[in-house]
């Protein structure tokens, strides 16, 4: 071919492309379980950094709070993938026979903590056994039933918890649930130094800020679902351990009563309590889940009573998108 046939031929392709729609990201809704914070911001790096574009995606996060009932929209269609808070929502779902399913689990660690006041002298979990303790109302068939099939607590002990941290403060021998990416930050902030309780380095093996979508999403689009969760994956690896300003701009935006020094400590905890990179996360990556994790966290809850022994418990996770090192 000569050059100026090769030059008509350039411009042809050129004019070809020109004419052609640009590629076009898969749209993507994501659903958060809580107004915006850092505890999400694996997500929001991903977004604010173009890693969900590079994968293909468009991605809308929708943040939840106290009036969102962030499954019940997925499993109603209205999103495409959901941050479940625990382990009990895909075996939920699975008691209940709803079509859903966890993919990934960012958090090997549940933030979940009991928090009382130091100068209590109380310095093992098993010692705040018969104490009255601030618990939600959802809070009683999820940890709470951990507690009371490992330590013997009783209902007893139960105060109605209304999500605030000022009785707490007010009462020297109040004890109450919290994050360890929040509540012992706030108690330091009015001068109390508190005792803070882990309940996941006390055997509790929940996974925590898990990604949901539903069983059709896993079998008509599971190239989809990867790349969402690597992407996911690879947001969280950012976000934990690089400059994060972007990200955390756009958690500002969705909630402005957020501040940037509740997002630096809550990542300094995240990091400090390995929440997302310990266990598993190690050697496998963010997002790990194992089928020994699962097993063990069902056995124990049918010692407490929440799920029939023959539940059919593996149909509540998968992991074919995980355990690929992703990111590290």
């Amino acid at each position: 071919m000569s050059l100026k046939h090769m030059a008509v031929a350039g411009y042809v392709a050129l004019a070809i492309a020109a004419a052609l729609p640009a590629f076009a990201a898969d749209k993507v809704t994501f659903g958060t379980n809580w107004t915006a914070q850092a505890e999400h911001g694996g997500f929001y790096y991903a977004k604010a950094y173009g890693i969900y574009e590079e994968y293909g995606l468009d991605v809308e996060i929708k943040p939840g709070g106290p009036q969102v009932n962030t499954p019940a929209l997925l499993i109603g269609g209205q999103l495409d993938f959901a941050m479940l808070s625990g382990s009990f929502n895909p075996l939920n779902m699975v008691r209940e026979n709803i079509p859903y399913i966890a993919v990934a689990a960012t958090f090997q660690k549940d933030p979940q903590i009991l928090l009382a006041h130091a100068d209590q002298g109380l310095t093992k979990l098993s010692e705040l056994k018969d104490k009255p303790i601030f618990i939600a109302a959802g809070a009683h068939e999820t940890f709470w039933q951990f507690l009371r099939v490992k330590f013997g607590f009783s209902d007893e002990q139960i105060r109605p918890y209304a999500y605030s941290i000022a009785p707490f403060l007010a009462d020297p021998t109040a004890i109450q649930q919290g994050y360890v990416t929040n509540e012992p930050f706030r108690a330091r902030e009015a001068g109390i130094e508190p005792e803070v309780f882990l309940l996941a380095d006390n055997g509790y093996g929940s996974y925590a800020t898990l990604i949901g979508t539903s069983i059709q999403m896993v079998e008509d689009h599971p190239d989809l679902v990867q790349r969402f969760v690597d992407a996911s994956i690879k947001g969280w690896y950012g976000y934990l351990t690089s400059e994060r300003s972007k990200a955390d701009a756009l958690i500002l935006a969705d909630n402005p009563d957020y501040s940037l020094d509740k997002a630096d400590e809550a990542v300094a905890a995240m990091n400090a309590f390995e929440l997302a990179t310990g266990g598993d996360a190690e050697t496998l990556g963010i997002g790990v889940m194992t089928d020994e994790r699962w097993q063990a966290f069902f056995e124990t809850m049918v010692e407490a009573g929440v799920y029939p022994a023959d539940l059919d418990w593996q149909k509540g996770y998968t992991l074919q998108f995980v355990n690929k090192g992703v990111g590290m």
